[in-house]
């Protein structure tokens, strides 16, 4: 996520730089064909202006569904802080000896909240590794130019600003050695873990820790977990259907393509100063253009490791501050901050 109010300039030419250098290449050979007489064909501009409308409107809708695929995920990563905070919450409060038969010492309980606490904080973890994963359609997973530009994004610009806090991540921090071997054996780790608290929760019943109404309610907690858990899977599995996405940019490069023809003998009506302008302006539309398509493009996956990212590492380190509060230790990490106006 970017935390700064505005996207420095130098950050933009990063991303955008080099379009904008074969833009101006492409322009210039167009302007001096046009001078020389090696190109003769002029469009009218009045079909090309209304290709350029659809064109923006097409790209306006996939950047909206961009969008609401970005919020979606910070929502749900919202409704996970919630319900962490409540299963913290409820596993202080419910979890004693009120209707124990054989009470145990306060150490014992001390140690069972623990478990529950960092296996949650371990189940965090456990979904944000998943979510990072490269999905086949994702940039990182691309070959070519693509590829090589989505890991120099996230390696400069993306998880890579985290390297020195991702090693407190790792899940034997928070889990046994027995239990940490069945959760990394696990097709989907993170819903190994909530079967364990689901286990868990049920063997602390029926030691009295708990009675019915309690074990529900906490149920009901681990029950939201999933659904979040789905939610963010969900986002991360399926795109936006790669015929809109694709022929989104298709269109685009027809565009790029068709201005040239139009804008450029247009503005060279103006004469000598008309041949020099024509160069940068029609390098700079379509800049525009090309730069709303990367826009949606990039925002399309918000799981990938990238600025644009949900900031989930920044999340779950709260989330495990949040726990380890309530738990009565005062060893406590610290939280993430941003890095060159980044929050991972």
């Amino acid at each position: 996520m970017i935390t700064s109010r505005n996207v420095r300039i130098g950050k933009v030419l990063a991303w955008t730089g080099p379009h904008m250098l074969w833009l101006l290449g492409a322009s210039a050979l167009f302007a001096f064909a046009y001078k020389f007489g090696h190109i003769d064909i002029v469009l009218p501009w009045l079909p090309v202006s209304v290709i350029g409308t659809a064109v923006a409107f097409y790209v306006g809708f996939k950047n909206n569904n961009a969008y609401d695929r970005m919020w979606e995920a910070r929502k749900i990563w919202g409704a996970i802080v919630n319900s962490s905070r409540a299963w913290g919450v409820y596993v202080d409060g419910f979890v004693g000896n009120f209707f124990a038969d054989k009470p145990v010492s306060n150490a014992e309980l001390n140690r069972v909240k623990k478990r529950l606490y960092f296996r949650h904080i371990a189940w965090l973890y456990a979904l944000r590794k998943q979510l990072l994963k490269p999905a086949p359609w994702e940039h990182i997973d691309q070959q070519g130019h693509i590829g090589r530009a989505a890991r120099f994004y996230q390696n400069n610009y993306g998880i890579g600003l985290v390297e020195a806090d991702l090693s407190h991540t790792a899940l034997g921090h928070f889990l046994s050695e027995e239990e940490l071997k069945a959760v990394e054996a696990a097709p989907n780790p993170a819903t190994k873990l909530m079967q364990n608290q689901s286990r868990e929760l049920a063997q602390i019943r029926e030691t009295g820790l708990i009675e019915d109404f309690r074990h529900m309610e906490l149920a009901q907690i681990i029950y939201h977990l999933i659904e979040h858990q789905g939610k963010a899977e969900r986002i991360k599995k399926f795109p936006i259907p790669r015929q809109y996405a694709y022929m989104s940019r298709v269109f685009v490069g027809i565009f790029l393509l068709l201005i040239p023809f139009s804008m450029i003998p247009e503005l060279m009506k103006l004469g000598p100063v008309g041949f020099w302008v024509s160069i940068p302006i029609t390098a700079l539309v379509g800049w525009v253009y090309l730069v709303m398509e990367l826009l949606g493009d990039y925002s399309e996956f918000p799981f990938q490791g990238m600025a644009n990212d949900i900031p989930m590492l920044s999340i779950c380190r709260t989330i495990e501050i949040e726990l380890k509060e309530m738990l009565g230790e005062t060893d406590l990490p610290d939280p993430i901050q941003p890095v060159n106006d980044v929050l991972m």
